[in-house]
């Protein structure tokens, strides 16, 4: 079979949860396929299960693929003992069998047991349905989607050591044609966040974002000047939030430290102390919580709390949106919920001028250091190009393949 760079990563893995994350016409799915009929041909009786949101979109997309497949490769040919078109499953000789599935209900999906395991437009997959498939899967699940906006895969997969991410877009497929190309690069003229998705495979941000010009980097410049640490007090139902704020080139760092349940405040001053804090490093946190303010202030921390007044979320926010954001990679939590922090609809539909209180364990100590360390009337907000921009300039697209 003529193959692509993305069948040597997914065939090569060694994780649990392979995830293919990709733009459009990136040859993700057609990937994924030809390594499901690899590994079909390769081991004898296995039970391969390839699943779509509906038998629908099944038969146009990776059923159409996978008769590409064994249509091309005479090989594949000579494996083929049948085809049940009915029940969509290709028996091989070897005894393996590859079918094409949709479930309705977390219920329906406990019946029957595999070895690998294709879930197709992962976003289109209730996750109570993955959860009972992956339960049932012996060796290993691929997932592909285009990531329009950020959902439980993001939120429940990425970042595990089982899971290794692949990213995609068409420049890793040299399989499309030039004019396809062009069509997926000129989205970079007319809709900037669909091209991010479409054209890069990037995750899309949801409509009415509260805070958008942000950037995934890889570490905080070393020349960079700490602001403050900004902290956030939660316990059993919301996560106490740690980060550690920088300012270099009129644009702001950011490099997320804890976002976790359950802590007391002798907890986090063990944490904290274990993560390197300075106790001469001035830490800013909620000034809704005196009494964890002077106890650990008793510990001997830096702490002071956030200025607030009169409308000072939206004050904040102002500051915030005044500066470019980056945001290390390894700030999960952090990315996650400035791509789901949004502002509030009124009754008709229409966005009003206070976010959300959701999705802000780590936003907000976020604010508290600009409330305290940033002016609204901060001259230092030179705005450096989109990452869009910037990625479109890059001359080695296999570089952005994770």
């Amino acid at each position: 079979m003529r193959t692509s760079v993305l069948f040597q990563h997914n065939y090569n893995s060694t994780a649990n949860v392979v995830v293919n994350q990709g733009g459009t016409s990136s040859g993700k799915t057609y990937a994924i396929l030809q390594v499901l009929f690899t590994l079909a041909c390769a081991e004898a009786k296995q039970v391969i299960t390839v699943v779509g949101q509906d038998i629908p979109n099944l038969k146009a997309g990776a059923m159409r693929d996978a008769h590409n497949i064994m249509s091309s490769a005479p090989e594949l040919q000579a494996m083929l003992s049948s085809f049940n078109n009915t029940d969509r499953v290709y028996k091989l000789l070897n005894g393996s069998l590859i079918e094409f599935k949709s479930y309705e209900s977390a219920q329906d999906a406990k019946s029957g047991k595999r070895d690998y395991l294709f879930i197709n437009e992962a976003n289109g997959i209730a996750v109570e349905i993955y959860h009972e498939l992956a339960l049932r899967t012996r060796k290993r699940v691929f997932l592909d989607y285009n990531p329009n906006a950020a959902f439980w895969v993001h939120d429940q997969l990425i970042g595990r050591p089982d899971v290794q991410l692949i990213i995609s877009d068409h420049r890793h497929n040299p399989f499309v044609d030039d004019r396809t190309r062009q069509k997926i690069e000129e989205l970079s003229d007319t809709d900037p966040e669909r091209w991010k998705v479409y054209a890069r495979g990037i995750t899309g941000k949801v409509t009415g974002q509260v805070l958008s010009d942000w950037s995934v980097c890889d570490a905080i410049p070393p020349e960079a000047k700490r602001l403050a640490y900004g902290l956030d007090f939660g316990f059993s139902n919301d996560e106490t939030g740690l980060l550690e704020v920088y300012l270099q080139n009129g644009q702001l760092w950011v490099n997320e430290l804890l976002y976790r349940t359950g802590l007391t405040n002798t907890d986090l001053s063990e944490y904290m102390q274990a993560a390197r804090v300075s106790k001469k490093s001035e830490i800013i946190a909620d000034s809704a919580e005196p009494k964890s303010i002077e106890e650990l202030r008793r510990m001997g921390w830096y702490i002071t709390p956030a200025k607030k007044g009169a409308d000072s979320i939206k004050h904040s926010i102002d500051i915030l949106r005044r500066y470019h954001i980056n945001v290390t990679r390894n700030s999960v939590h952090l990315r996650r919920e400035l791509e789901r922090y949004q502002w509030r609809t009124d009754a008709a539909g229409r966005s009003t001028n206070q976010p959300t209180d959701t999705w802000n364990h780590l936003i907000d100590p976020l604010r508290y250091v600009a409330l305290n360390k940033l002016q609204i009337n901060s001259t230092g907000t030179t705005r450096s190009r989109m990452p869009w921009k910037s990625q479109k300039a890059s001359g080695d697209p296999m570089a952005e393949l994770i």
